[in-house]
């Protein structure tokens, strides 16, 4: 999808409508509160009036666009513009190219990446795990937040995964390695970190090691380079386009990277990810702020 394309295709809200509607309800319009299939529709107040309950609704109630007054087609502008970023884009730039306050292209963004969330199969395969700290250089005789500590998972082939630790602690890891990676994993490669030996578990006959200390990267078909790969995009993103990353927020950011990069080869990633949208929760703006 293009600009010039979403400019023809969806330059209405009754377009925009028409495309959610059928990415919401791909086998006809149900009511989201009794799932009665029976409804039908009010023009004029552009909503749905199910014929059990008498609920109204719209396209948009229920999702992430609950309550929103942004036009719908700038709503899809900001979605082409967000995921045909690869290194992500700042609510700056979006405010800038839709021409709406920092605060609504702020909460814009988080909406849109709130969305970017599905359920997970467990890795299997060869899977590569390391880790990478976020939150920029020390400065001498200034006080500074500690960083930040990202585990990565990434299968040979398949889909990486970013997790927000909270420490880099034995059971810590052993936890993130064991919600993510299945027990019938082949090979499992980390760099030489004493705390991986002890977290592998019933992995460990199946860890191999490859020694960066000694300046080795790899090793036959031993190598941390496919998840360094993964964190390199990651970087990119937060050095060149978000500058700074809140502890509060880094886990929407991760959600955001990890599903722009595993549906890299994916053609039409723009109605994926309006798909998700219209099935996604609704995020307040109080939730989203809450301490």
């Amino acid at each position: 999808m293009t600009l010039p394309e979403l400019n023809r295709l969806f330059s209405t809200d009754a377009e925009c409508r028409e495309i959610l509607t059928r990415l919401r309800w791909p086998e006809g319009v149900t009511c989201p509160r009794c799932k009665n299939t029976d409804v039908w529709w009010l023009q004029t107040r552009n909503q749905f009036t199910c014929s059990e309950c008498s609920y109204q609704f719209s396209v948009t109630t229920g999702t992430i666009f609950n309550d929103s007054h942004l036009p719908l087609a700038t709503w899809l502008m900001a979605v082409l513009l967000l995921v045909e970023a690869r290194k992500g884009i700042s609510a700056n730039q979006m405010k800038r190219t839709l021409g709406v306050s920092y605060k609504t292209a702020w909460y814009l963004c988080h909406r849109i990446r709130a969305a970017m969330k599905e359920a997970q199969q467990m890795l299997d395969g060869t899977v590569e795990v390391d880790e990478t700290y976020i939150g920029g250089k020390p400065r001498p005789r200034r006080l500074t937040r500690p960083k930040d500590i990202v585990i990565g998972i990434r299968q040979r082939g398949g889909d990486v995964r970013f997790i927000h630790a909270k420490d880099f602690k034995a059971d810590t890891v052993y936890k993130i390695i064991g919600d993510n990676i299945s027990e019938d994993v082949e090979v499992l490669v980390t760099d030489e970190h004493p705390l991986y030996p002890f977290t592998m578990g019933s992995k460990r006959d199946r860890h191999k090691t490859i020694r960066h200390k000694d300046k080795v990267y790899v090793h036959g078909d031993v190598h941390t380079n496919t998840v360094e790969s993964a964190f390199s995009l990651l970087k990119r993103g937060i050095v060149g386009t978000w500058h700074r990353l809140s502890t509060k927020h880094l886990r929407a950011y991760l959600q955001e990277m990890e599903f722009r990069f595993n549906r890299r080869n994916n053609s039409d990633l723009f109605m994926d990810t309006l798909r998700h949208m219209v099935t996604a929760d609704p995020l307040t703006f109080e939730k989203l702020t809450a301490a």
